[in-house]
C-alpha cells in the first residue's frame, strides 16, 4: 500500500474516532512513517512490529498558563507494523488506526491507562461491558 492510500485510511479513521475526542482536538499534527526508528525501540524497550503510534507532547492537564506559542503536538502513525497486524485488509487497518489515534489521544488529554482503555472499550464495543450483556 502506498502512503498515499494509508493516509487516506488514516482519515477515514479519524472519522471513527469518538466526538469527545475529535472536538477537543487543538493543534496536534498526525504523521506516518514507515516504522519507528531501532533508537526509539530501544528507548521504549519495545520490539519492531509492536509500536504502532506515539504521541509526543506537553498533554492538556500538563499544560500551565504560561503555556502557548509552542510547535503543535505530535502523533506519528508506523504505517508498516499497522498493516502487519492486519495483513493488508483496509477495514482492518482503519480500525486499527482509529485504535491507536484513541490511544495517543489519550495521552494528548492527560489520561490514565484505565481511562485510555474504557474509551477503547467504548470505540470497539459500543460501551458494553461484561456486566451489561
Amino acid at each position: 500500500m502506498t502512503r498515499d492510500d494509508f493516509r487516506a485510511l488514516v482519515t477515514a479513521a479519524i472519522d471513527t474516532i469518538p466526538d469527545q475526542f475529535a472536538s477537543a482536538i487543538n493543534n496536534v499534527a498526525i504523521v506516518v512513517e514507515d516504522r519507528p526508528s531501532p533508537e526509539l525501540l530501544r528507548e521504549m524497550e519495545m520490539d519492531d512490529g509492536d509500536l504502532m503510534g506515539l504521541y509526543q507532547g506537553t498533554p492538556l492537564t500538563e499544560r500551565g498558563s504560561g503555556y502557548g506559542n509552542q510547535l503543535p503536538d505530535q502523533i506519528t502513525l508506523f504505517k508498516q507494523p499497522i498493516e502487519s497486524a492486519c495483513d493488508g485488509d483496509e477495514d482492518c487497518i482503519v480500525e486499527e488506526i482509529g485504535m491507536t489515534l484513541i490511544h495517543e489521544l489519550g495521552h494528548y488529554f492527560g489520561m490514565s491507562e484505565d481511562e485510555i482503555m474504557a474509551v477503547e472499550d467504548q470505540y470497539w464495543y459500543g460501551g458494553e461491558d461484561d456486566e451489561g450483556a
